[in-house]
């Protein structure tokens, strides 16, 4: 399956309608974001970003690595990573109000920026992670060039993201709790039912783990693997970029 397009919420035509629309959206909810992050995951996201950090630590631990951290929205990961080991961590975002939430957390070094249009030299970063970013992306297929123009010669891209459980029954009830149970809660607490009501279907939308690993080999990525974390909810995917 090829990934031309990326995420399309409703009423958005284009691509830069697309990004407009989720920007203004993760500007609106970013005052409760990371507790309804925490209440809706009942805390299983803290465990995703530390998996994530376990898996990357032979990068972090040496200091003259370049990590960014695409799609920091309030820092909890780039947080992670930065107390991970003694790299040099980077935030990035594309969304002021997650920024500058991120900053009053303490993330040190951040830079607000488009995914597909990074405001960074060729071959800046030896780790690139995007943690329920991704999919976020306007355009998936021009994501994964952009992070490859990015990354150094053989450095690592790890994609944390929500996925389809391939179990039958799990996805019944993860069908059910994400498109019932989450946009009540998430609408009530946040104020904006519509967010809630988009960020499960942008899941239901988004290539399975299978494709998006294909997907990343056929541009070019090495080495590419995936791990399925809470009955396949969420997967870790990780490649390299051709040394």
């Amino acid at each position: 399956m090829a990934i031309a397009r990326g995420t399309t919420p409703q009423g958005t035509a284009t691509e830069a309608e697309a990004s407009g629309w989720v920007r203004q959206m993760f500007g609106a909810i970013a005052p409760r974001y990371d507790l309804l992050n925490h209440l809706l995951s009942f805390n299983l996201d803290r465990g995703w970003r530390r998996r994530t950090v376990d898996r990357l630590r032979p990068i972090l631990e040496r200091p003259e690595s370049r990590v960014l951290d695409l799609c920091c929205g309030t820092g909890d990961l780039t947080l992670e990573l930065a107390r991970g080991g003694c790299a040099q961590v980077w935030g990035s975002d594309f969304c002021h109000p997650m920024l500058q939430r991120a900053s009053e957390k303490g993330v040190p070094r951040l830079f607000e920026g488009d995914a597909l249009r990074l405001p960074v030299a060729d071959s800046s970063f030896d780790l690139i992670t995007a943690a329920f970013g991704f999919r976020n992306f306007a355009n998936y297929r021009d994501g994964l060039v952009e992070l490859l123009r990015v990354l150094r010669p053989g450095g690592t891209l790890a994609i944390l993201e929500f996925s389809t459980p391939p179990n039958a029954l799990v996805r019944l009830g993860y069908a059910f709790y994400s498109s019932r149970i989450l946009p009540f809660l998430g609408g009530l607490i946040s104020g904006s039912r519509s967010a809630y009501e988009y960020l499960p279907e942008s899941v239901r939308k988004f290539p399975g783990a299978e494709d998006l690993a294909q997907e990343m080999r056929s541009l070019g990525y090495e080495t590419v693997h995936f791990e399925r974390l809470t009955l396949g909810i969420v997967a870790l995917h990780i490649g390299i970029k051709r040394g």
